[in-house]
Parts: structure tokens; C-alpha cells; sequence
């Protein structure tokens, strides 16, 4: 009985400390009284933004602006604590930039990691995430200055592809902020692909996320969660509408433009061909997914080992596949009558010096690669060989692209609701430190009360002290949510969260 009284009356003692802790509520309804608990977006769903949209303050065909006043090293550290963290894509993709331009920026996947390094190494930069692809090279980025963030990494592409600044800043598209997340959504869903709803740019948005944020990647916190959050929403957008049903690949789009142009090039039908894939990949794997039910004579896969290939024959059992080693290439492909080009090779492997004089008959020859496999300028000069690159697949997938439009529509509904629950978040961080302190404050005073009251609870069991811990934890807890969920809800950019942080020290005596 005694046991309990003492507990009843530590507890009592909580709970009068407790409601001491709490701010006066005339205070907090001056203070908090008709905020507005959420703000527009100003994005509309009936628009499909273009990737290469630009900042109207800040053009990459001009010359990035000087920040004002930012004279000297001391001065722009300053700057770096004081200004926010903001989100940053600058890249080029199939919309603005050739297959010229893009090979010469490409990265390999296993270089992904080391790219990204090299860009942290510049001062203004703070996280860094990579991908590259075959319509796409794009830099995620995080930095607090982005002028100088701009500057730099222009530099930095120019030097390491060799492409001058000028030409190089006509190709460039620059995002930031709220449009920066917009964009890395949209492209983790399909919907900025040459082919809309096209899949295996999930998979590569994923493989950059697992890179970034690896040990040895280079994201952080900022843009671990925005990846994180472009890869939940091209999820979300495969499995919650239609665009992923009935969408092609870029494999696919290659295999309907040799279907397309056959006839006119070769004066053969599907059921005629023989073909030729260079590589054993994913790409290939797609290609044999389409070419199989269209009644292909024969596909010879060309790879260095015999590993892949073989995988490929337990996995398509009905498809006409045959096996070739690196050294048969140029034979296989001069008796091909079309060869699909879809290696990692980083220049082109099909040239006019090594294909001239051994094509036994007339060819396509399709470059679905970026770097180029093929060179097709030259080789489009040689009698007989009829050459594509992965630019020449844009008028197939035209038709494609009209009908889905409505599917984007619906698919970019579901891109604001997470596009603005990473914005809630990331406006969330501007507060962390106030936060911090608050719930410091508070456990001070818990901590304190508990000892005043220690004598009294001596006769408490290990189980009961646990209880008395746990209570007194949600009551302040309880006391907290409301001041620490007001904050969170904030803008950052509005001008009452700097009062409503000052009357919260005030209040809570910080």
C-alpha cells in the first residue's frame, strides 16, 4: 500500500511539472492563430513539362550571374552555413542534346560512383548522384549556391567530355528545387522517356539510388530521400495506372522500326530475317522478347562468353537463338541480314574499315547503344548498309507517345502527392534544430522532476519504475507534438517561422 502511495504521489508531482512546462495558450494563439496549414504547389496536372525547362532567371546558354557581395573564401563559408540545402538536376537527354553530344558525357554504371565523388570535390557541391543511360546523362545534386554549382559543373563536363562550354551549355538543361524533384520524378516513371511508360528506366533510377547511397556513394541525406521517393513513385505509377500496360522499350521501338523498314531496305519480310545481337544484356534479352513472336528466321547472339547466352536459350526456348563468340563478329554480321548493335562498348565497333568488302548481302544495321557501337555516318556510305542510331527511333514511338497522353495525365496526379510530401519533408529540416532543443528542454525537466521525486519511489520494482519512465515520457511527448508538428508544417520561406521560433525560446525559456 505504501508502494502505491508513493507512486501516486510521484506521479501527481509529473504531472504538475509537466502542465508548468506547457506554454500559456493565449501566447500560442497569438503566436499560431490562422496559419495556414498548407500551400500550393503551382504545378498543374494537364501540362507535361519538358525536361529541357529552364529557370527564367538563370539560361545555360548564357553566363551564370556572380553572387552579390560574395567577395572572398570567408564569406561565401558564411553563405554555405546559413543558406538552405536546395535539390539540383543538370543534364541532357534525347530532347536536347544528339547521340553526338550524349555519347560523349556517357558514364558507365560501374563509374557511377567515381563521377559522383568528382563532383562533391567541387566547393559548392554537397551531394551527388549519377545515372546515364542511352537517351539520358543527369546529375542530381545538392548544393546551397546554385550559380556557383552551375559554373562548376559546366566546367568540370566541358573539361572531362572535351565539348566547349558554349556547345555544351546549348545541350545542358538546368532544374531546381521544387522542378529539379518534378523532373527526377517524371523520369523515374517513364514519363520523360523517348518511349512514355518505357520500364527500364525504373531499374536504372533504382541502380542510381543504390550507388548514391552505397558506403562509397555520394548522397546524403537530401538526396537519398528524393531518390528514394522518385523510385517509390515510379513504382506507384507502373502499378496504380496504365501506362506501364502495352508500353514498348527501347528495344522494342528498335525491333519496330527494322519491321517498319525491312521491306523498303531489304526486300524481305520478318519471317526472312536473319539477325544479328551484339551483347547478351538486358537489351538483348528484350530484343529476343520481340523478335520471337514476330516469326524471325534465325537470332545470333554475339557475346564474349558463352554464359549469358545460354541463359538466354533456357529462358526463350521456342526462339530461334544461336551462340557466337567476339571473334565470329564481323563474319556473323556480314551474312546477317539485320544486326542489332547493344554492347557496353564505349566506341563504335562496326566501322566502315573493318565491315567493307565482307557484307555477303544487304544489311541494317541498328545501334540501340550510347556510346555508339556503330558508325553510322560512315557505314550509311557504303553500298548495301542501311545504318540507324537510337535518334532515328523518335518517329517510331511518335504515335505511341499521342495515345498515352492521357495515361501521363493520370500517371502525374500521383506525381504531385509525392512530389509534395518530399517537399513537407524537406522543408521539415529548416526546423530540426529548434526541435532538438525543445525536446532537450523537455527531458531536462522530466529528468529533473524524476529526482525530486526519487526518495518517494524508492520502494517501486524494476516493472513499475519502467511504467513511471514510460508515462512520464508520453506525457511530454503529448505536450510536444503540437509546437514540434506546427513547425514541421511551416514554409520555409515564410516570414512567421523565424517569430514563431523566437516566441517558442521565449516560451519554453531555450
Amino acid at each position: 500500500m505504501q508502494v502505491i502511495s508513493s507512486s501516486a504521489a510521484g506521479l501527481l508531482v509529473l504531472l504538475a511539472s509537466a502542465s508548468a512546462f506547457s506554454p500559456a495558450p493565449s501566447l500560442v494563439g497569438r503566436t499560431w492563430a490562422g496559419q495556414a496549414a498548407s500551400r500550393s504547389t503551382g504545378l498543374s496536372v494537364h501540362s507535361v513539362r519538358p525536361a529541357a525547362a529552364r529557370l527564367g532567371a538563370l539560361r545555360m546558354d548564357s553566363e551564370v550571374p556572380p553572387i552579390p557581395g560574395a567577395i572572398g573564401q570567408g564569406k561565401k563559408r558564411d553563405r554555405k552555413q546559413m543558406s538552405p540545402a536546395k535539390v539540383i538536376v543538370i543534364g541532357l537527354s534525347h530532347k536536347t542534346a544528339s547521340v553526338d553530344v550524349r555519347e560523349k558525357l556517357a558514364v558507365q554504371e560501374h563509374d557511377w560512383q567515381k563521377a559522383a565523388h568528382q563532383l562533391i570535390g567541387l566547393p559548392s557541391i554537397k551531394e551527388a548522384a549519377v545515372i546515364s543511360t542511352c537517351n539520358r546523362f543527369e546529375l542530381y545534386l545538392v548544393s546551397d549556391n546554385i550559380h556557383a554549382a552551375v559554373r562548376e559543373v559546366t566546367d568540370s563536363l566541358s573539361v572531362r567530355s572535351g565539348v566547349p562550354i558554349m556547345e555544351l551549355r546549348d545541350s545542358l538543361f538546368m532544374l531546381s528545387e521544387e522542378e529539379a524533384v518534378w523532373h527526377a520524378l517524371r523520369v523515374s516513371s517513364g514519363l520523360d522517356s523517348l518511349v512514355i511508360g518505357e520500364g527500364q528506366i525504373l531499374s536504372q533510377m533504382k541502380r542510381c539510388y543504390e550507388l548514391a547511397t552505397e558506403p562509397e556513394g555520394a548522397a546524403g541525406k537530401v538526396l537519398t530521400r528524393m531518390l528514394n521517393t522518385a523510385v517509390s513513385a515510379g513504382k506507384r505509377v507502373r502499378s496504380e495506372t496504365g501506362i506501364a500496360r502495352g508500353g514498348v522499350s527501347i528495344s522494342s521501338a528498335a525491333v519496330e522500326l527494322v519491321e517498319q523498314k525491312c521491306i523498303g531496305d531489304l526486300d524481305l519480310d520478318m519471317s526472312q530475317l536473319d539477325i544479328a545481337i551484339l551483347g547478351a544484356g538486358k537489351m538483348a534479352r528484350l530484343l529476343v522478347q520481340h523478335l520471337t513472336p514476330r516469326g524471325v528466321k534465325s537470332i545470333t547472339i554475339v557475346n564474349r562468353s558463352a554464359a549469358r547466352v545460354e541463359e538466354l536459350m533456357e529462358l526463350f526456348p521456342d526462339s530461334p537463338l544461336k551462340l557466337a563468340l567476339l571473334p565470329d563478329m564481323e563474319n556473323v554480321v556480314g551474312t546477317a541480314h539485320v544486326t542489332f548493335a547493344c554492347t557496353g562498348a564505349m566506341e563504335p565497333i562496326l566501322r566502315a574499315d573493318n565491315l567493307e568488302g565482307k557484307m555477303k548481302r544487304d544489311v541494317m544495321l541498328v545501334d540501340i547503344s550510347v556510346p555508339r557501337n556503330i558508325d553510322d555516318k560512315e557505314l550509311n556510305k557504303v553500298d548495301g548498309i542501311k545504318a540507324y542510331n537510337v535518334d532515328d527511333l523518335k518517329a517510331v514511338v511518335a504515335a505511341n507517345q499521342a495515345r498515352r497522353q492521357r495515361l501521363v495525365l493520370e500517371a502525374e496526379e500521383l506525381l504531385l502527392e509525392e512530389k509534395d510530401s518530399f517537399g513537407t519533408w524537406q522543408a521539415s529540416l529548416g526546423t530540426v534544430p529548434m526541435i532538438t532543443k525543445l525536446q532537450g528542454r523537455a527531458e531536462t525537466i522530466r529528468r529533473a522532476e524524476l529526482g525530486r521525486v526519487e526518495r518517494k519511489l524508492t520502494g517501486l520494482s524494476a516493472q513499475e519504475r519502467e511504467t513511471v519512465e514510460r508515462l512520464t515520457k508520453g506525457i511530454v511527448a503529448k505536450l510536444l507534438h503540437g509546437p514540434m508538428s506546427h513547425l514541421r508544417s511551416m514554409d520555409e520561406s515564410s516570414a512567421d517561422r523565424s517569430s514563431t521560433v523566437k516566441s517558442l525560446e521565449k516560451m519554453f525559456r531555450l
